[in-house]
This record gives structure tokens, C-alpha cells and sequence, in this order.
């Protein structure tokens, strides 16, 4: 794969007018998920004849150079289902490749990740987040809508033997379904080193009354585990937006995602590009800012990092979901989560 060469191309890094600099960037490759969860695509992927198509490869290093060129340091392949695409494994070869990348994560379904996930870690995927939203079998086919739990969890043990020290799982807690579990997740990280990420549900256009219903504040998680003797970790720089705990009993660890905590985005330091190749300065925001007009050429290096540090400029301080304003994301499969 020819590289870019990026000398003598200047720009700035990717620092926002709150003195925010951005050292991680979550780029979605496909909208395509073969998964119907409750919270995120109840209906499953809706196919649109008419909408234009993934980024290509070419398209992808592109990218991927500019945002290392800028300070990025860390890439997470998201979907949709990432593991779906007919060239995931030249997608991970080439982000793994630039320079400056350190760290190339994959969120995953983990549906093929037991068959796959050595072809994954030697293609260059550093660290793996995999979804388990219930340790029982019928409730994790009640919301992810497959009766794949048993093969999820053969992938996560494959993972561990194929030379990943820790493997991230995340979850979903909602009232009434799964939140009950809590304490069953604790236990099951207890020997193994895996960090329990738990995701607070999030309000979007399309799930108005599913969050009302079934929505659980991470607050009330974060108290039970500061009174169950957890400790918060201090947060790395290129961290998500995870409080990790920690206990001197387990050897896993705990992660808490709380979008709706008092300054929770103070401390943002990552960027999406959605797999049409749109800029989103945040999660809960406006349409995105259109990148694939600079994506066609190795020579539009230095007009793709102005834009994007133009685009920067145009962040806001913070996301209005306290309000209840979720922007115009009617769902998360569309941008990655």
C-alpha cells in the first residue's frame, strides 16, 4: 500500500476553542448491522438503494493520515458491525500503518469474533470492545434480537487466548430488563480481566418513550460501587469517556459511561467520521461536515486538515441531552455510538 507523504504539508492540531485537543478519532465503516437491539435498531438495518456508499479503502488511509498528521493517536473501528465488510482486514492493515496511530480498537457485536479475532489482533487491532447486554441467554436474545450469546462468549475466551491481556465489554443497563444483572457482572469479572463497561441509555430521536421507560441514571451504579469499595483509576489521554473502578478483590474492572453527569464533556478528546465520510464534532449534534470531496486525492492533504481544523473551530462546549435535546441522531447505528 503506497503511503502518503505528508512533509511540507502544514496545519494545525486538533484543538477546539475550549483548549480541548482531540487525540481520538471513532471511524464507522458501514452502517450495516446484522443485530436488532432493543435500544439501538429495533427493526434492523433499514437498507437505502438511493444513499451513496461506504468509504473505500483508499478513502479510509486518506483519512486516517490527516488525523494522524494532526495528533491523532488512537483509531476505533465502529459500525454498525465493522466485521461485516468484505475488507475489514485491509481497513485494519492500512490504520494500523500510519504514523502516529498507536492504537487501532474494534467495536464490536462479537459475532464472528470467535472464527476471526487472531486474523483481528495479527491484522493490527490493539484492544476490542465486544457488546454483552445480559449474561442470560434468552434475555440477550430478547434485545439484541440473535441467539448469539453462547457464540459471544466462546469469541471473548478466544480472544484471551489468541494474546489480548483485557478485553472490554460493553453493556447497555436498562430498568427492568437487565439491570438486575448488576451484581451477576460483578462476579463474572471477579478472575478474569475483562473491563465491565456499562453504558447509561441514551436518548435519541427515534426512542423517546424506550428512554423513559427503561432509562437508569449511571449515577446510582457509580454510588453502589463507591460504597462497595471501588476506586476511579485516573483517566489516560486518549481514554474514552469511561470511569473506570477498580478493586483490590477483582481483577477486572468496572466502566461507567455517563453522558448525562455534570461536565461530561470537559474532558472529550475524540472526533467521529461517519462511513460516508462525514465530520461529526459530537455525538448528539448536527448533520456532520462533509469530508469525502477531500478524500479523492493524496494531493488534498493539506485542504482536508484545514477543513477539519476549521470544522473544529464550530464545536460546541458542551451536548444539551440534560435538556432533553438529543440533535438530530434518530439512532446510534448510523455514527458508531
Amino acid at each position: 500500500m503506497q503511503s502518503i507523504s505528508i512533509k511540507n504539508v502544514s496545519g494545525d492540531r486538533l484543538i477546539d476553542p475550549f483548549q480541548r485537543e482531540y487525540f481520538y478519532l471513532r471511524l464507522s465503516i458501514t452502517d450495516v448491522c446484522n443485530f436488532r437491539c432493543t435500544y439501538c435498531l429495533p427493526n434492523g438495518y433499514q437498507p437505502d438503494p438511493e444513499r451513496d456508499k461506504f468509504l473505500t479503502l483508499d478513502e479510509i488511509r486518506r483519512l486516517g493520515t490527516a488525523f494522524a498528521a494532526m495528533g491523532t493517536e488512537k483509531i476505533r473501528i465502529t459500525g454498525g458491525e465493522p466485521t461485516l465488510r468484505k475488507d475489514f482486514l485491509p481497513i485494519v492493515e492500512t490504520v494500523s500503518q500510519l504514523d502516529g496511530i498507536k492504537n487501532v480498537a474494534l467495536t464490536t457485536n462479537g459475532y464472528r469474533m470467535a472464527k476471526d479475532v487472531a486474523e483481528w489482533k495479527k491484522a493490527g487491532i490493539t484492544s476490542i470492545n465486544v457488546s454483552v447486554d445480559s449474561l442470560d441467554p434468552r434475555m440477550f436474545h430478547s434485545i439484541t434480537g440473535e441467539n448469539k450469546f453462547h457464540d459471544v462468549m466462546r469469541g471473548i475466551d478466544q480472544a484471551f487466548e489468541c494474546g489480548y491481556q483485557k478485553v472490554k465489554v460493553n453493556s447497555v443497563l436498562m430498568k427492568n430488563l437487565n439491570d438486575k444483572e448488576f451484581d451477576q457482572f460483578l462476579n463474572w469479572i471477579k478472575d478474569r480481566p475483562i473491563q465491565m463497561r456499562f453504558i447509561e441509555l441514551m436518548q435519541t430521536g427515534e426512542m423517546d418513550s424506550f428512554f423513559d421507560k427503561y432509562h437508569i441514571s449511571g449515577q446510582v451504579l457509580a454510588n453502589k460501587l463507591l460504597h462497595s469499595g471501588w476506586q476511579l483509576k485516573k483517566r489516560g489521554r486518549s481514554d474514552g469517556p469511561a470511569k473506570v473502578f477498580y478493586h483490590p478483590d477483582y481483577v477486572g474492572e468496572i466502566g461507567l459511561i455517563m453522558p448525562y453527569e455534570k461536565n461530561f464533556c470537559a474532558s472529550c478528546n475524540r472526533l467521529r467520521v461517519s462511513a460516508k465520510g462525514k465530520l461529526h464534532l459530537c455525538l448528539f449534534g448536527e448533520e456532520g461536515i462533509d469530508l469525502r470531496d477531500l478524500l479523492q486525492s493524496d494531493e488534498q492533504q493539506f485542504i482536508l486538515r484545514a477543513r477539519l481544523f476549521s470544522a473544529l473551530q464550530g464545536k460546541r462546549e458542551h451536548h444539551f441531552l440534560h435538556l432533553g435535546d438529543s440533535g438530530v441522531r434518530a439512532n446510534l447505528a448510523t455514527i458508531g455510538g
